[in-house]
C-alpha cells in the first residue's frame, strides 16, 4: 500500500476524524485487521491561526511547505492537506515537493458534479466563504458556491473557531447552522450544502437535511484511498 501524507492539526479535532475515516476506508476495502499506511504531521493549530488571523499568508504557507518537506523526506507516496481553509496555500505545497497533491476543492466539485446540486451553501471558516481561492476552484468545475450573509458569516466562524475546534458540540450553535441553511434554500435557492470546514461535519451531516450535503473530510478521505489504491495496482502492474 502507498503511504499517505497527511498535514494536520489544524484542528486536531478534525484531523481525528480523518484518521478514524483512513483506517474505517481501509477495513472496509482489505477486510480483516488491515489499517491505512498513514505518516502524519500535526502542526501545532495556534500558531497557525494567529497567522490566519494576522493575514501572515506567507508564514502560513512556509509553515504548510514545511510540513509538506518532512512527509516526503519521510516516505510518503502523496500529500493530503486535512483543512480546507489551507488549501488558499496549497501552491506552497505543491512548489516544496514532487509528491501528488489531492486538492479538497477539486474532490468537493467532483462529487457535486454527480449530483444535480450547482448552487450549493458553503458553510467554512470567514477565510474560505469571503476569499476567492475556494469558490473559483469550485466554479472552474461548473458550481456556484453560495455564501451566508455578514452576520450569518460571523456566526459560522465563531462556532468553528470558539466551540468545534475546542471539542465542543453545542445544540444551540447546531440549531443556527441549520437556521442560516434554511434561509439560503428558501431566499437564495441553495441547493446543497458543502460543510467547508473540516470540523463542521462534528455539527451536521447529511441526515440534517433533504437537500445534499457534501462533507468535505469523508469526500477527501475516499479520494485519497481511491488515489493510493490506483497507486499500489499501478506498481504491481
Amino acid at each position: 500500500m502507498a503511504t499517505i501524507g497527511l498535514i494536520g492539526g489544524m484542528s486536531w479535532e478534525s484531523t481525528a476524524v480523518y484518521y478514524r475515516l483512513l483506517n474505517e476506508g481501509v477495513r472496509m476495502r482489505q477486510g480483516g485487521l488491515h489499517s491505512a499506511d498513514v505518516l502524519m504531521h500535526s502542526v501545532d493549530f495556534s500558531p497557525i491561526a494567529e497567522m490566519q488571523a494576522a493575514g501572515d499568508w506567507a508564514a502560513a504557507g512556509a509553515a504548510m511547505a514545511n510540513s509538506a518537506r518532512r512527509l516526503e523526506s519521510g516516505g510518503a507516496s502523496c500529500l493530503v492537506l486535512a483543512t480546507n481553509t489551507m488549501h488558499k496555500l496549497a501552491d506552497h505545497i505543491t512548489q516544496a515537493t514532487n509528491l501528488p497533491f489531492l486538492h479538497l476543492a477539486d474532490v468537493t466539485a467532483k462529487a457535486i458534479r454527480r449530483t444535480q446540486s450547482r448552487r450549493p451553501l458553503l458553510l467554512a471558516t470567514r477565510f474560505t466563504m469571503e476569499q476567492r481561492f475556494y469558490r473559483d476552484r469550485l466554479a472552474a468545475f461548473g458550481v456556484e458556491a453560495l455564501v451566508p450573509d455578514e452576520a450569518e458569516r460571523t456566526d459560522v466562524h465563531r462556532i468553528i473557531y470558539e466551540e468545534l475546534c475546542r471539542g465542543r458540540i453545542e445544540p444551540a450553535s447546531k440549531a443556527r447552522y441549520l437556521e442560516i441553511v434554511g434561509r439560503a434554500i428558501r431566499e437564495e435557492g441553495a441547493d446543497g450544502v458543502i460543510l467547508g470546514c473540516t470540523e463542521i461535519t462534528l455539527l451536521l451531516s447529511q441526515s440534517d437535511f433533504e437537500i445534499p450535503v457534501f462533507d468535505t473530510t469523508a469526500l477527501h478521505v475516499e479520494a485519497a484511498l481511491d488515489f493510493v489504491g490506483d497507486m499500489a495496482e499501478q506498481v504491481a502492474a
